[in-house]
């Protein structure tokens, strides 16, 4: 594997009749291509959608929100696919009224950032 070379600066610096030389070593720096970071921003804006939306269902079933409202309905709706699959995972749920704790979309936000973020990785990952 080629690793490209090391840069040294050399520096003098001169104070009357003494002369001071200094060296700084640059080591290259990885680049990633302008699409891998464009291709990375993607993944973070929809994953950021994304995670905002469930935290608004945490919210609002947390609150006790009517899912009879539009609004509440509407996020709901848009959610329930990412969740459904954690729905299952605890045998319990937390009610006091018509509020509700619902630690499946906690998971479930846990799970989508870390993926976010492992995607986000990969695409910008580079060779040394």
């Amino acid at each position: 594997m080629d690793r490209p070379a090391q840069e040294v600066h050399e520096t003098t610096t001169r104070m009357g009749n003494t002369t001071q030389t200094t060296q700084e070593v640059f080591e290259p720096q990885r680049t990633r291509s302008k699409g891998q970071i464009i291709a990375a921003r993607i993944v973070w804006y929809l994953a950021g959608i994304l995670l905002a939306l469930l935290a608004i269902r945490f919210v609002l079933a947390l609150l006790g929100a009517n899912p009879a409202n539009s609004f509440a309905n509407f996020i709901y709706n848009v959610t329930s696919p990412f969740v459904r699959p954690f729905v299952t995972l605890f045998g319990y749920s937390i009610r006091y009224g018509v509020a509700r704790v619902e630690p499946f979309t906690l998971i479930a936000m846990i799970i989508y950032f870390l993926v976010a973020l492992g995607i986000a990785k990969l695409i910008t990952i580079t060779r040394d």
